[in-house]
């Protein structure tokens, strides 16, 4: 048993990870394109109008990838999850099936109208073809969002005489208080990712002498964008749902935070250390006093429960990775902050587009945001761990018991080597756009 859960986790865990590699670039892109596009039209520019639709090309790819790759974490709620689906298929079927019945048929019917009709359409009406694929896009994260939302912190829902749970109360499902802040503070990370992508690109262009107005563009705009939305993602988005994770998990809480015992008067945040689970304790750690009390409650010498206030089997079952997540996500969006200042502080010097050493900087930078959007993912659903739907169905409830790890692990690397083909033509065909760059301009 304990192997089969371990296999159907990490099917799933390596197929969600691969998979979140494409919608979190398009969520973020997509508000770029429509800035891009309601630039042309406010100014005229034509570069602004060659960017929308250059940025687009690199939308499509990543749109059809993500949904090749999302198809199959749909088959396994029912190959290898069954019984979670079949005790809660009333409530998180509802929002799935929202998700693509509106969000996925809004978006991929305006991406084509956007990408072949502009001639047809005109300008204003093309804007708002864009305006809509950025509508479906957040839509989708939306929908996705509640449904996560409710397996973290339940809500609006009774349990049937045969133990099924069923949806008592719509509105409570849409108006659940984590849903508002992981929206927005998974919503603010895609614009990260999607700045970064943008301003490397210029950054590569600049230090070809390619492209060069084009390059300057995306990297101004990526900047722009990158430290916006990486503040956003810190405060008040990340702020909002620590706080969150407090008050609905606090043993999740206790846990990526490192907290093994409770401090009489104020929490340390811990920015170095090592988990040291026989011990309990972190090792060789660097810790400033008070400063996460204060964080989390405005108060220096506010008691936060550390992991020895709760029972073994309510504690997340790997700390570890649950720490280590937690501080890469935290210690990657500090960086994302910082070059992203410094790219501004050079800009409005002017300074930014010869400064060899910052352009180096931001082209090589742009994987991280992809893994830091990923472990913030991990930091949610290793928090929600020993549980699928937080407090009420264990994730050892929820497996298929008649299907064998055997035949899991089979598929798995199955998916593995098809993953990896589609990784390669992935980076064949936007390595080939990014080659071919935007329309010239014509003067």
């Amino acid at each position: 048993m304990e192997d089969l859960i371990f296999y159907d986790r990490l099917q799933f865990a390596f197929t969600i990870t691969f998979h979140y590699i494409f919608p979190q670039l398009t969520m973020g892109l997509s508000l770029m394109i429509v800035y891009f596009k309601w630039r042309f039209l406010k100014t005229e520019n034509a570069i602004y109008n060659d960017a929308a639709k250059f940025f687009m090309k690199i939308f499509a790819i990543n749109f059809t990838m993500g949904v090749v790759t999302g198809i199959p974490l749909e088959f396994q709620f029912g190959t290898n999850w069954s019984k979670f689906s079949e005790l809660t298929g009333g409530i998180i079927g509802q929002t799935l099936a929202m998700e693509g019945m509106f969000s996925f048929f809004l978006e991929s019917s305006f991406l084509a109208l956007f990408i072949f009709g502009e001639k047809l359409m005109g300008q204003k009406l093309h804007l708002l073809t864009g305006f809509l694929v950025f509508l479906g896009s957040w839509a989708s994260g939306y929908f996705i969002l509640a449904t996560n939302a409710w397996m973290q912190h339940p809500v609006g829902f009774e349990i049937l005489a045969d133990g099924k749970y069923a949806l008592s109360n719509f509105a409570e499902l849409f108006s659940n208080p984590w849903l508002l802040p992981a929206f927005l503070h998974n919503q603010a990370a895609s614009v990260v990712t999607s700045s970064f992508v943008v301003a490397s690109i210029g950054a590569f262009y600049v230090l070809r002498k390619k492209h060069i107005e084009h390059g300057q563009l995306f990297l101004k705009s990526g900047a722009i964008f990158g430290l916006a939305s990486s503040l956003l993602v810190a405060f008040p988005t990340g702020d909002w749902n620590a706080k969150n994770v407090v008050n609905y998990q606090p043993a999740a809480f206790a846990a990526m935070e490192g907290i093994f015992e409770t401090e009489e008067a104020g929490a340390e945040i811990i920015l170095i250390g090592q988990p040291n689970m026989v011990e309990k304790k972190i090792d060789n750690k660097i810790a400033v006093p008070n400063i996460l009390s204060f964080l989390t409650y405005q108060d220096w010498n506010r008691q936060i429960k550390g992991m020895d206030q709760f029972e073994e089997e309510e504690l997340p079952d790997n700390i570890p990775a649950l720490y280590y997540s937690y501080h890469i996500m935290v210690g990657l969006g500090t960086i994302f902050i910082g070059v992203m200042g410094l790219a501004i502080f050079l800009l409005w010097r002017k300074k930014l587009f010869g400064n060899t050493s910052i352009l180096w900087t931001i082209m090589l930078l742009f994987p991280f945001p992809y893994i830091a959007n990923i472990t913030g993912w991990y930091v949610a659903e290793l928090g929600r761990q020993p549980y699928l739907v937080y407090g009420l169905l264990k994730t050892s409830e929820g497996i298929s018991p008649t299907v064998s790890s055997g035949n899991t692990l089979f598929t798995l690397l199955g998916f593995a080597g098809l993953y990896m083909m589609l990784g390669l033509l992935f980076m064949l065909l936007v390595g080939k756009a990014i080659h071919n760059g935007p329309k010239p301009i014509k003067h």
